[in-house]
């Protein structure tokens, strides 16, 4: 972006007057888009931060203050699912099952339900690192099929954390107490 700003201010450049133009308009647009995302993502922490639920969301890792705040806002109440299963099934982080008979066979993810939020969970499962469960994970499988395991772990938490009002806790550390 910077080489391009100074490739339009350049007047010695080849660009012909209209094209120069055309990108200064569009560089003065994304100066205001970037000026208007910051001042978002201001607000949002500051909400995030006065909700006890999204602070509490926010202790799990890969969790911010935009998911915390789509879990608060457009998640149901947690009490109506039985189980934390039951709700990453509402946001479409299972898989289908074609079981019959005792034979327990599973398909694809479903992709029913909240995609906002699913998508937010996937994202931010996508930014930890740590862990040996997945860091065995990515050496065996493909780095997006671990992003949806891992998302589907933190719904299962987040129905946790939320039907006992309690902070996150770390597996590992929560084993070895």
């Amino acid at each position: 972006l910077d080489r391009m700003a100074a490739l339009v201010e350049d007047e010695t450049s080849d660009l012909p007057a209209l094209i120069r133009e055309e990108c200064q308009d569009l560089l003065v647009q994304i100066a205001q888009k970037t000026a208007r995302i910051a001042e978002r993502t201001t607000k949002l922490k500051t909400l995030a931060a006065q909700s006890d639920r999204a602070r509490r969301l926010q202790t799990m890792p890969g969790m911010g203050s935009l998911t915390a705040i789509a879990v608060e806002a457009f998640g149901p109440d947690m009490a109506q699912f039985k189980t934390g299963r039951d709700f990453a099934a509402w946001l479409g982080l299972v898989p289908r099952q074609h079981s019959s008979g005792g034979k327990e066979r599973l398909g694809r993810m479903t992709k029913a339900g909240q995609a906002d939020i699913r998508r937010l969970l996937i994202i931010g499962a996508r930014t930890i690192r740590e862990g040996s469960w997945l860091s065995r994970m990515l050496a065996r499988k493909p780095k997006m099929l671990v992003a949806i395991a891992l998302a589907n772990k933190m719904a299962r938490q987040i129905w946790a954390m939320l039907t006992k009002n309690e902070d996150y806790k770390d597996p590992a550390l929560v084993v070895a107490a």
